[in-house]
């Protein structure tokens, strides 16, 4: 029996694989075009790792006019997660990264979804076969694992290679017989690499890398007929002429296997782009270590949109630790998007990048501080609805009471930076809304309320204020008033001589602040008292 033959028996309906060669051409592209992919697994949540490979992905071919492609690897049946799919198309479109062909999507290099080009790796996998450079193997997992055991006790290296590769040299007709009595088998790379050998490998981010040949003879084709990862990528990433694969960190040490892969099949291998691992410092110990998914909920995407982050402001951080001249450019260039930047792989991190939630709220804030009003108010809306249905009710029914709140201090040249988030909105705002207020049972439990004259506060919202006065008129009016009062107008007089004054005007302003915050601090006091309006104001008094 020939390698011929015994490919014939096992994929009896494969195309031989110049069909799909002719099927999917080189791409028309100028030289230096990045051609790079999305290819998740749908086997959980949409993590921060995956939005900074997309976003990566993103810039690359932006600035080449290059092609950036969604395909779904859900060749692991077992691990499959209902939605999954949904979560990664809407995670996609949240952020505003459109691939430019993909599932859903279409293209010329399709299907885009790995189950559903089984016969594709079936031609590929019968190449190999009838090229002495895969086999089918009949080991039970039973022993494999009795391999591995024996492995472990002589201190060998884990995995099916040389003499533990049971099923390598097993005769052809043998192989042949137990496929037709219906044995169980798999597909198994028939690997030539001697492990001894080393290598180096030049990485878009990384750099050069050592590394040995791989020797493993790892499977290719499972015993329900799909491909496994590794071999389906090389095929895929061959067949629709990916230049640059962009990946976390942790497939690094893949990188033999999946050179040999592409030797073996005769493919040209796409340039490899390692992204360091984002880490954080332990809360407990100090020390720094990779992000979680079980400690940490800020790896799981879903946490910036129910935290509401500006997307905006997120792709902002991430260009931050994307590359590590990037932050020296925008405070060189405040103006402009960040999308105006030059990314390159050679300034990515190499070691762990650090993610910062401190970091990100402060970036957060300095985009907010420069966002329109108008458009923070769209974004509270989005958010709200989805998140907080009692706010999303007050702010449709405010809009532009709320508006004017959100430009208090805005269009200066020193804006307020309070808000990181649609979240803080609320929290930053929410005593200038009777509804929230009145639902508080002691809105003045926190604040110490003896400091102050509250008679004065009472009399002076009621029968002085007055809303149509300038800031400096108000002023000016307000400390001629208080000094009727018995107070300081200014700090150096009530500090020369302390007994002969109640306090001084900036006592009085900082109880009038309380009584209508329950705060000690604020946005800028004229506006909210202003925006506020005086009736309001005189019920409000009557609370203290």
């Amino acid at each position: 029996m020939t390698n011929k033959e015994l490919a014939d028996l096992i994929f009896p309906n494969a195309k031989d694989i110049n069909y799909y060669e002719e099927l999917y051409p080189e791409r028309n592209l100028k030289e230096g075009t990045v051609v790079t992919r999305f290819a998740p697994s749908p086997t959980g949540f949409m993590h921060l790792g995956n939005l900074l490979q997309v976003f990566l992905a993103d810039a690359m071919i932006r600035q080449t006019d290059g092609v950036f492609f969604l395909r779904i690897e859900d060749t692991d049946t077992e691990r499959i997660v209902d939605g999954a799919v949904d979560l990664i198309e809407s995670s996609l479109d949240y952020f505003g990264f459109k691939p430019n062909e993909g599932f859903d999507i279409g293209g010329n290099y399709g299907p885009y979804k790995q189950s559903d080009r089984k016969e594709i790796y079936e031609a590929y996998a019968k190449y190999l076969i009838e090229n002495d450079k895969a086999y089918p193997c009949f080991c039970s997992k039973e022993e494999i694992e009795e391999t591995r055991k024996i492995q472990e006790a002589s201190k060998e290296r884990i995995g099916y290679y040389g003499s533990f590769a049971t099923c390598r040299n097993l005769p052809l007709e043998e192989a042949a017989e137990r496929i037709k009595k219906g044995d169980p088998y798999i597909s198994r790379l028939k690997s030539y690499g001697d492990f001894t050998k080393k290598h180096y490998f030049t990485d878009e981010i990384k750099g050069e890398l050592e590394y040995f040949e791989n020797d493993m003879d790892i499977p290719i084709i499972k015993s329900d007929g799909l491909p496994t990862y590794h071999f389906a990528h090389a095929v895929d990433d061959h067949l629709m002429h990916t230049t640059h694969v962009i990946r976390g960190d942790e497939w690094v040490s893949s990188l033999p296997l999946h050179l040999d892969l592409f030797n073996s099949l005769g493919f040209k291998p796409p340039k490899y782009c390692h992204i360091a691992p984002l880490t954080k410092v332990d809360e407990e110990t100090g020390n720094i270590r990779k992000l979680s998914k079980r400690k940490d909920p800020e790896l799981n995407l879903s946490y910036f949109r129910e935290n509401g982050i500006p997307k905006e402001a997120i792709k902002l951080y991430l260009s931050i630790i994307s590359n590590t001249n990037f932050e020296e450019w925008y405070l060189a260039n405040p103006d402009k998007d960040y999308t105006e930047f030059e990314f390159n792989f050679s300034k990515c991190p190499v070691g762990g990048t650090l993610f910062d939630l401190v970091k990100l709220d402060s970036v957060a804030k300095i985009y907010i501080s420069k966002m329109k009003a108008e458009d923070i108010y769209n974004g509270l809306l989005d958010f709200t609805n989805e998140y907080d249905k009692e706010f999303y009710e007050i702010a449709k029914n405010n809009k532009d009471y709320l508006i004017d709140l959100l430009n208090i201090e805005r269009n200066v040249e020193r804006p307020r930076k309070d808000l990181g988030s649609y979240k803080d909105v609320k929290k930053e705002f929410w005593y200038m809304f009777d509804e929230l207020f009145k639902k508080k049972d002691n809105p003045y439990k926190d604040a110490d309320l003896s400091k102050y004259d509250l008679d004065d506060i009472k009399d002076y919202i009621t029968n002085v204020y007055d809303s149509n006065l300038t800031q400096e008129e108000w002023f000016n009016n307000l400390k001629e008033w208080v000094s009727g009062k018995g107070y300081a107008t200014n700090r150096k007089e009530y500090k020369e001589n302390p007994d002969a004054f109640k306090g001084d005007v900036t006592l009085f302003c900082e109880g009038l602040r309380v009584m209508l915050t329950t705060n000690t601090s604020s946005p800028n006091l004229y506006d909210l008292l202003k925006i506020y309006g005086k009736d309001k104001l005189i019920e409000r008094s009557k609370l203290l």
